[in-house]
């Protein structure tokens, strides 16, 4: 199936790699090691400078899911969107549209979850629905390679588990399942042979069940000495003026005559770190949006937002200049070209982009803060050239440059490697400490229920 010996590449390097067919593999790697390199390799993208054993399967016979392969499609939704000209939401591409006709009835999209929301658009679906939409779409077109970065992320207990049980059974049936993945947490009992990649430099580790191989992956993933100081602009929680900074009555959403959540009480007080968690589908997004302004329904509830009810006349951006937001939802929205930096710099201005000269200050602080993420040598380098985890470590910076009255955390550390998965959640424990930014986290993995967390909403 895979047969690779001395390959070179400016960007990738394999010394010898074989991947035989019922084989599944793990290449594990942190943020910015090359795994979109191998991605590329696999898909006819990036071809050897020299090698002298190169044999893959045809394009295609692959089939890659990844945030680069969602976003792409996420972007040709957008451009075909004609909302504006018709006297209706044009939903665009229906989920359906993306698998066989013959396959609509299949048991495997009701195991996947995703049964009822075949009719709506792929717009409409969160990541994780898209993800599994996807690789429906590679399973059922009959793949001989199916490669998956990081496909757990974003998916709640149930749904990981079901998607790993669906990937198993497809191992055993003739399909290879490579598995790209950023923590160690996430590797399947099933997933059996474990390679690293760091620096573009892709090595073959050995059985995940070895002590062996759990030794090295200790020693590769070990953490850098941290000796960078947290920027020094986080300020104490002072003239804030109201008990509380959301609060909502008996909260409802619906879309198309269905509910997300209806007779939903949420108040969070100052400090009050609050985690909220539920199913894929259960309302969380949602509930994110209604508090930001970003669902339109917030006219139509009883809600207050950092001292102003909402319809009252306040201005989304009176709201926003006390916010730093995190999500999947504005990572998809920011795409326009920019540099590292001036990404950074937007969150001052609650701006996707950065559309004025901005203070001298600013950009002292966002540099810090690019330093203490690790990114602060490529400051000058295009946002969209960054790897997903990159990408999603600089909109972090830009949520915290301002400081904020309320951090809102919609599954952060999602495209995060182990060692910034943990950086970030050091940093909220420190951010908790300082006694400013009062924190609401959206979360499926168990490991981030952190003690500072006071108030446990479930939807």
């Amino acid at each position: 199936m895979i047969k690779i010996k001395n390959f070179e590449h400016d960007k990738l390097t394999i010394k010898n790699w074989h991947l035989t067919k019922n084989e599944s593999w793990c290449v594990l790697g942190r943020n910015g090691s090359g795994k979109q390199y191998l991605d590329q390799l696999l898909t006819g993208v990036l071809q050897p400078v020299a090698v002298d054993d190169f044999i893959l399967p045809s394009v295609d016979k692959v089939g890659m899911v990844s945030f680069e392969s969602q976003q792409d499609i996420y972007e040709h939704e957008l451009t075909i969107d004609a909302t504006d000209y018709i006297d209706a939401e044009d939903v665009g591409t229906k989920a359906k549209d993306f698998l066989p006709k013959d396959k609509l009835n299949d048991g495997l999209i009701s195991e996947f979850g995703l049964s009822h929301r075949l009719e709506g658009g792929y717009r409409q679906l969160s990541t994780g629905e898209g993800r599994k939409l996807l690789i429906l779409q590679a399973i059922f077109n009959g793949v001989e390679l199916l490669v998956c970065d990081n496909p757990f992320d974003s998916l709640d207990e149930a749904s990981c588990l079901a998607l790993s049980k669906a990937l198993e059974r497809l191992s055993t049936k003739g399909i290879n399942i490579l598995l790209m993945l950023s923590n160690r947490q996430d590797i399947p009992h099933w997933c059996n042979n474990i390679a690293f990649i760091e620096r573009g430099q892709l090595d073959v580790v050995g059985k995940l069940d070895s002590e062996e191989t759990k030794r090295q992956l200790d020693a590769l993933l070990m953490p850098a000495p941290d000796d960078i100081g947290w920027p020094s602009t986080v300020q104490q929680l002072s003239d804030y003026k109201h008990s509380y900074l959301v609060k909502l009555n008996k909260g409802k959403v619906h879309y198309n005559g269905v509910n997300v959540f209806e007779d939903l009480d949420v108040c969070i007080k100052p400090l009050q770190h609050t985690l909220i968690t539920g199913a894929n589908g259960s309302g969380k997004s949602t509930l994110m949006q209604l508090i930001t302004g970003d669902c339109t329904q917030c006219y139509s509830n009883d809600i207050h937002v950092l001292g102003y009810q909402r319809g009252s006349g306040e201005s989304i951006w009176e709201l926003k200049k006390h916010m730093g937001i995190v999500s999947s939802e504005l990572h998809r929205q920011y795409r326009v070209n920019g540099d590292l930096l001036t990404v950074v710099i937007s969150g001052f201005y609650d701006s996707i982009g950065l559309y004025q000269q901005p203070e001298h200050h600013h950009i002292d602080i966002a540099r810090q803060w690019l330093d203490k993420i690790g990114l602060l040598a490529h400051q000058c380098t295009p946002f969209r050239s960054l790897s997903y985890g990159e990408q999603r470590l600089a909109l972090i910076a830009r949520a915290l440059v301002k400081s904020p009255y309320l951090l809102i955390l919609d599954e952060p550390t999602q495209g995060l490697d182990e060692l910034n998965r943990h950086r970030l959640l050091n940093f909220l424990e420190h951010l908790s400490e300082q006694k400013h930014s009062t924190m609401l986290l959206v979360s499926h993995r168990k490991d981030e229920f952190l003690p500072i967390f006071k108030q446990h909403i479930k939807l």
